[in-house]
């Protein structure tokens, strides 16, 4: 599923147009990226749970050339399935 089907099928599902489903849409990312921004988690019952970890520098290999190159450190976005998420699933 894409966006603009998910897009489509909140509209389905709420009885409302698709403009208002993408608007939505829009805003819970968008503040979602802005907690995580701030490094704080975001966290929905049930389904799962977004976090920031910091990831450190770290020496890696290039395939082609095998020669060793330095990866920068950085910071990471992780989710984690709830459990009904998980159960749903399996």
């Amino acid at each position: 599923m894409n966006k603009t089907e998910l897009i489509d099928a909140m509209a389905a599902d709420a009885g409302i147009t698709k403009a208002a489903a993408k608007k939505a849409l829009e805003s819970f990312l968008g503040n979602v990226e802005g907690s995580l921004k701030k490094g704080n988690r975001v966290s929905l019952v049930g389904f799962g749970s977004w976090s920031v970890s910091k990831r450190s520098a770290r020496e890696g290999r290039n395939p082609q050339t095998g020669q060793t190159i330095q990866i920068a450190a950085k910071n990471v976005v992780k989710f984690k399935a709830g459990a009904e998420l998980s159960g749903a699933v399996n």
